[in-house]
């Protein structure tokens, strides 16, 4: 069936997303295709999922292998591919612990409960408070929900209390805001739904010396700028920062859903037994496709390649950003492969993208003025010069908003 054949089904799905008339039905790597045949360069990668892109054939051959020898258990046992992934995770980012889950919101919730917990443990009862940031994004789920500093997103949902959003980039108002009853601060080191706005090294530093000073855990939120998309395997990698545990998703499974709570020695025992669990984290399949995903970026230096491709995208968005005869872009944003132009607020990002795909290129809106581009950690300088050259002609066809 075609695109209009099967969209006739579309109304059994409940309105929540905005998606564009393609019925996506089969992908290879940088490229998918929609029902009707019409190819695509997926730049919008899954929303920095796909980080060795669609069908990679070891990942595939690792699921299918896997889903015929053992697909799931419960947390009851445990299984070889949790085991190995686990020593293998670790090892790749210098934690000394893990829990897995299945998303990325899971693994935040994960890390608001190991985040007071811990503190409860150690008899600092007190130490409930949170401070997130402004235009942070960490999940959809109530706990995450909270402390994604969005107010859109939080309409008429019931939050969970204490939990205070300071300026990004901003080290005087973290100062200012942690005190002797905050358990964490939670930070991304590049706020990637917020518009791709990267801190200065020197922030992401002093607000760990803070931490230390006054006796407060520091997360971070790893989500969408692990697993090498920002040319590190780990986005603190940039500043140097260790956080005492982090969160992992989408990446981490490259379309697999798999998510990690990373977790430091010294926090190793903040969740007793019974004291969280899941069904169906860490399960054999997802452990194996985590497994295949890592060994894939080592044999093709993938990491490597995020940061030599990312500069060179980088170079052309500057280009085009700095280009006076598009007064649409403003700037470019990011590192690595994940990368953003800015659009001026005069205009609609989303008109960019409608007007990108006609030019055959796939992206994403982040912080709703941001074309986003996240693609594959194995794409080329020819895709990514694909991808620009859709942006330059797409901007001049965007019409000034009303």
């Amino acid at each position: 069936m075609g695109n209009r054949e099967l969209l006739e089904h579309a109304s059994h799905l409940l309105p929540i997303y905005r998606q564009p008339p393609n019925v996506m039905a089969r992908g290879e790597g940088s490229r998918i295709w929609d029902a009707d045949g019409r190819e695509f360069l997926d730049y919008s990668g899954g929303i920095a999922v796909l980080s060795v892109g669609h069908c990679h054939p070891k990942l595939s051959a690792a699921i299918a292998k896997q889903a015929a020898t053992l697909m799931h258990t419960s947390n009851l046992f445990y299984t070889d591919k949790e085991l190995l992934f686990a020593e293998a995770l670790t090892r790749r980012t210098g934690f000394s612990h893990v829990y897995f889950g299945s998303t990325g919101t899971e693994a935040n919730e994960a890390l608001i409960k190991l985040g007071r917990r811990w503190h409860f443990e150690h008899g600092h009862r007190e130490r409930t408070g949170i401070v997130s940031t402004w235009k942070s994004f960490h999940g959809r789920t109530l706990g995450a929900l909270t402390l994604t500093g969005q107010p859109k997103y939080q309409e008429g949902m019931p939050l969970i209390s204490d939990v205070s959003y300071v300026k990004y980039d901003d080290l005087a108002a973290m100062d200012a805001a942690i005190t002797d009853q905050t358990a964490f601060v939670i930070l991304e080191p590049i706020q990637a739904e917020g518009g791709i706005l990267a801190p200065s090294d020197a922030y992401l530093r002093g607000v760990r010396e803070l931490c230390d000073a006054r006796g407060a855990l520091l997360f971070f939120d790893e989500v969408q700028t692990g697993f090498g998309r920002t040319g590190y395997f780990l986005g603190r990698e940039h500043s140097g920062v260790m956080p005492d545990a982090c969160s992992l998703a989408k990446g981490i499974g490259g379309g697999f859903p798999l998510s990690a709570m990373m977790v430091s020695k010294k926090l190793s025992d903040g969740l007793p037994v019974g004291a969280h669990g899941t069904t169906f984290g860490g399960n054999p399949l997802a452990c194996a496709a985590g497994l295949a995903i890592l060994e894939i970026m080592e044999e093709e230096n993938l990491v490597e390649n995020a940061r030599v491709v990312g500069a060179h995208l980088g170079e052309q968005l500057d280009a085009l950003a700095k280009d006076a005869s598009l007064p649409a872009a403003v700037e470019r944003r990011g590192r690595g492969l994940l990368q953003g132009v800015r659009i001026a607020p005069e205009y609609d990002a989303r008109d960019v993208l409608f007007a990108m795909r006609e030019e055959g290129v796939l992206a994403s809106v982040a912080g709703g003025d941001v074309v986003r581009l996240a693609p594959a950690l194995n794409t080329t300088r020819a895709e990514a010069d694909r991808a620009v050259e859709a942006i330059r002609k797409a901007l001049p066809r965007v019409a000034k908003k009303a």
